[in-house]
C-alpha cells in the first residue's frame, strides 16, 4: 500500500528532493491518501507533507521552498490509525527538538502499549498514528547510542506487527536507515548515490541495479554503499540483481491511461512469461526450485491461494490442471485459507500468486503451509519480493511494471504461468501428459498474436461502453473457464466504474439469480468453444434463451464462426479460436477494455479507483 522512497546522494543542490518526488509518484499508483517529504538540510530536518493526492504537496513546495539536501525520505501513506489529514500524514518527527525524522508502511500491533509508556514519560503526540510512536522511540534511543542504525535495530526487536521503517536523523547527515519485517524494501545501488523504496519503480529512473532484503533486515545507506544487518545485529548479505525493465515500462508511453497501456502490453506479457521455459532438449523447467522432480512426482493435492484477480486466475488454473495432470485442485482466498485449519501435508503442493509478491494474506498464508509440512510454490511478478524467496519454487511472470491499480496483464501472465505448471507437472508424470503437455505449449506460444489480433477488435466493445455509462448494474454468466472469466470481468467493473456488478455460474441461474433479470438488464455471456465437453455450449445457449425471454440485453462473446448464438445475441463479440482451456487469454479482454472505456465515460480516475490499493501489505 504505502510508497516509501528514500535517497543519500552528492552535493548537488536539490537533488534529493527531486529525487525523493519523483519516486514518490512512481508509486502513485500503490494508492494513497496522503503524501509528505523530510530532507536533512544544513539547516537540520526540514518536512512538508499534505492529506490529499501528491498535487497538494507539490502545491505546498511551491509555495514553501525547502533549503537544498543531499538526503531526503518520502511517503505516500494510505490510511490505517487516523484519518488521512495534515497531522497524520507522514513523515512524522521524533524527540523534543523534533531533530529525527520517519516513515512506516504497515501496522505497529503493539504500539498502544509503547503509546502508554511514552505518555507517562511525557511525550506529547501530535498524530492519531501508530507511526509517531516508532519515530519517538528511534529519537530516544539515538539520543542514548549516537548511532541511528543501532537506534533503529533497539526499537525494532521492540515491536511487534508488520513495518517498513525508514528515519534520517539531523546529525547524520548522508545516512538514511531503513527495516522491514513483513513488508516491502528494496535498495537501489547508484554511482555516489543509493536509494531505498518500496519497490523499484522508486528509483528506476537512476539505477536498474538492485538489492533485496529479507526478513528482519536494516539497511543503511551511504553516497558510498549501502550496510545490511539483521534484527540481532549479526552481519548480513543482500541478494544483487538487476532490475530487466527501465523507466519508460513505468511511464505511459502515449496512451492516455496506465490500464489501456497495460491492457495492449498482454501479448508482450503472456509471450515474455512463455520465454525461456525449455531446456536444450525441449523439456519444461521452473525458474528457482528446491523441490526435486521426486518431491513434485509424489504431489497428491495441489491448492492455489490468492486473493482477488490473483484468485481468479487461480480458478481458470484449477480447470487446466486438473485436466492435464489428473491431481486434485482446490483453490481457496488466501485471507480464509489461514484460519480454518486446513488439511495438509507434505504431498500437497500450495502454490501462491501475487502480482507484488507482498500481499500480506498470501505471505501468510505461505507461512502457514510451510508450518504444516506442504511444499510451496510462488507465482509472482516482481523479483526480490517477500513470498517468492519464502516459497520452495517459483515461476516468476515477465508482465513487467504493472501501474494501475486494477490488474489486466498481470492477469493473463499469471494464468500463463499456471498454465506452464500443470503442463511441468504432466511432463514429470510421463506418459500421455507428457506428450499433451507438448501440445499444448506449441498452441499456447501462438496466443500472444491472437491476443493481438483481438486487441485490434475492440472497436465495438469501445462503443458499447460509452452507450452504456449511466447503466446501474451488469451481469455476467459463465461456465466451465468461463466461469471465473465472468467474475473477473464484474470484479473490473466494480473496482471501476464503482457500479453493481456480479459474475455467476450459468448454471446457477435457476437457482436463484434469474430473479434479477428485468427488462434491458445488461448481461455479459462468456460462451464455451462448441468444442467443449459434456455440450455445454448448447447448455450456455439455452441460458441465453432463458434471460432473453426475460428481457435482458445480452451482450455474447464468443468465438469467430459460432452461429448458434447470434438468433438470441443483442450483440456479439468475437474472439479467435482456442482449445476451450486456452479462451480465457482471449475472452477476458473485451471484458477489460468495456470496464476501462465505461469507467472512463463516467470521468473516473480508471488508474487509481477510489478506496484501492495496488498492493496489499496488511491483513
Amino acid at each position: 500500500m504505502c510508497g516509501i522512497v528514500g535517497y543519500v546522494g552528492p552535493s548537488v543542490d536539490g537533488k534529493a528532493l527531486d529525487v525523493v518526488m519523483e519516486g514518490l509518484a512512481r508509486l502513485e499508483y500503490r494508492g494513497y491518501d496522503s503524501a509528505g517529504v523530510a530532507l536533512v538540510t544544513q539547516d537540520g530536518v526540514v518536512s512538508e507533507k499534505r492529506a490529499g493526492k501528491l498535487a497538494n504537496l507539490r502545491g505546498a513546495l511551491e509555495e514553501e521552498h525547502l533549503p537544498p539536501a543531499t538526503t531526503g525520505i518520502g511517503h505516500t501513506r494510505w490510511a490505517t490509525h487516523g484519518g488521512p489529514t495534515d497531522a497524520n500524514a507522514h513523515p512524522h518527527r521524533g524527540g523534543a527538538d523534533d531533530r529525527l525524522a520517519l516513515i512506516h508502511n504497515g501496522i505497529i500491533e503493539n504500539f498502544h502499549s509503547l503509546k502508554k509508556e511514552l505518555v507517562e514519560q511525557g511525550v506529547q503526540f501530535r498524530s492519531e498514528t501508530d507511526t509517531e510512536v516508532v519515530a519517538h522511540l528511534v529519537a530516544a534511543a539515538y539520543g542514548e547510542s549516537g548511532d541511528l542504525t543501532e537506534a533503529m535495530r533497539t526499537v525494532v526487536n521492540r515491536l511487534e506487527g508488520a513495518f517498513t521503517l525508514l528515519a534520517v536523523h539531523e546529525d547524520a547527515p548522508g545516512v538514511v536507515v531503513g527495516a522491514r519485517r513483513n513488508s516491502p524494501l528494496v535498495v537501489g545501488l547508484g554511482e555516489g548515490e543509493n536509494f531505498l523504496g518500496s519497490d523499484v519503480a522508486a528509483f528506476i529512473g537512476h539505477t536498474r541495479n538492485a538489492l533485496e532484503l529479507g526478513q528482519d533486515q536494516i539497511v543503511t545507506i551511504t553516497p558510498e554503499g549501502a550496510t545490511v544487518i539483521n534484527f540481532d545485529g549479526s552481519p548480513a548479505e543482500g541478494k544483487h540483481y538487476e532490475v530487466t525493465w527501465d523507466a519508460a515500462a513505468a511511464e505511459k508511453g502515449g496512451y492516455a491511461t496506465f490500464m489501456e497501456k497495460e491492457i495492449n502490453e498482454q501479448p508482450h506479457a503472456v509471450g515474455d512469461t512463455l520465454l525461456g521455459r525449455t531446456d536444450d532438449e525441449g523439456r519444461l523447467v521452473l525458474d528457482q526450485t528446491e523441490l526435486s522432480e521426486d518431491d513434485l512426482r509424489s504431489i497428491d493435492k495441489i491448492v492455489i491461494i490468492a486473493c482477488g484477480t490473483a484468485a481468479y486466475a487461480g480458478m481458470v488454473a484449477k480447470y487446466a490442471i486438473e485436466h492435464w495432470t489428473r491431481i486434485p485442485v482446490e483453490v481457496e482466498l488466501a485471507h480464509e485459507f489461514r484460519y480454518r485449519d486446513p488439511v495438509i501435508d507434505e504431498q500437497t503442493l500450495v502454490v501462491s500468486i501475487s502480482q507484488s509478491g507482498e500481499t500480506m494474506d498470501t505471505l501468510m498464508a505461505v507461512r502457514h503451509a510451510r508450518e504444516l509440512g506442504a511444499r510451496t510454490l510462488s507465482i509472482c511478478n516482481t523479483h526480490g519480493s517477500t513470498i517468492p524467496r519464502e516459497s520452495d519454487a517459483v515461476l516468476y511472470t515477465h508482465a513487467g511494471p504493472e501501474i494501475a491499480v486494477a490488474s489486466t496483464k498481470a492477469f493473463l501472465a499469471q494464468i500463463t504461468a499456471s498454465y506452464v505448471l500443470g503442463l511441468y507437472l504432466a511432463q514429470l508424470r510421463g506418459g500421455t501428459y507428457a506428450d499433451e503437455a507438448q501440445s499444448v505449449m506449441k498452441e499456447l506460444q501462438g496466443m500472444p498474436a491472437k491476443i493481438e489480433e483481438l486487441l485490434g477488435r475492440m472497436g465495438r466493445v469501445k462503443e458499447i461502453a460509452r452507450f452504456m455509462a449511466d447503466t446501474r448494474s451488469v451481469l455476467f454468466l459463465g461456465r466451465h473457464v468461463g466461469y471465473p472469466v465472468a467474475m473477473e470481468g464484474a470484479l473490473k467493473l466494480k473496482e471501476l466504474a464503482y457500479i453493481h456488478a456480479e459474475g455467476f455460474a450459468a448454471g446457477e441461474l435457476k437457482h436463484g439469480p434469474i430473479a434479477l433479470i428485468d427488462a434491458g438488464q445488461p448481461v455479459f455471456i462468456v460462451v464455451p468453444s462448441p468444442d467443449t465437453a459434456h455440450g455445454l455450449h448448447g447448455k450456455v445457449v439455452s441460458n441465453i434463451q432463458e434471460i432473453r425471454a426475460r428481457g435482458a440485453r445480452t451482450i455474447v462473446i464468443a468465438e469467430d464462426g459460432d452461429e448458434e448464438v447470434v438468433p438470441f445475441a443483442d450483440e456479439v463479440i468475437r474472439i479467435p479460436q482456442s482449445s476451450p482451456l486456452l479462451a480465457p487469454l482471449l475472452s477476458v479482454v473485451p471484458l477489460q477494455v468495456f470496464a476501462l472505456h465505461l469507467s472512463t465515460a463516467k470521468g473516473l480516475d480508471v488508474d487509481q479507483p477510489r478506496n484501492l490499493a495496488k498492493s496489499v501489505t496488511v491483513e
